[in-house]
């Protein structure tokens, strides 16, 4: 048990850092037009521990496992947005928040964009397919 959680752990927190540089790659494309063609991406070494909390969701997996995707969609970007605005306030106390939001449309404290439901909507339910697995 202890083992699988650790597994787990490892790839959420991988699997997370590769999904974040994938995102944050391609809102370089605004830069597109300004000639800079090179789609970097950017994360932080906090946000491998923050992804590999996603293990914790398995037992919710198993407890959802026969429910429709749209319940358990909503349920896992619920807890995302419990999970990254905690963290975020926490690492924002320390002054260590790799992640500002304050400038965008639908924040809360700068560590939250309700806009970016879908991506989290999206984000559980791969998590949860990576938890599925058998190990």
């Amino acid at each position: 048990m202890k083992n699988t959680f650790i597994k787990n752990f490892m790839i959420c927190g991988l699997c997370g850092w590769c999904l974040e540089c994938f995102w944050t790659g391609l809102s370089s494309i605004k830069k597109w037009k300004k000639n800079e063609r090179t789609l970097l991406c950017r994360t932080s070494i906090w946000m491998f521990p923050i992804y590999g909390m996603a293990a914790c969701l398995s037992p919710i997996c198993s407890k959802l496992e026969n429910r429709n995707a749209l319940l358990r969609g909503g349920v896992y970007t619920t807890l995302i947005y419990l999970i990254e605005y905690s963290t975020g306030v926490l690492l924002k106390k320390y002054r260590a928040c790799p992640w500002d939001y304050s400038k965008a449309k639908f924040n809360v404290k700068g560590v939250i964009r309700f806009d970016y439901a879908p991506a989290w909507f999206l984000t559980g339910l791969i998590f949860e397919k990576l938890l599925k697995r058998k190990v």
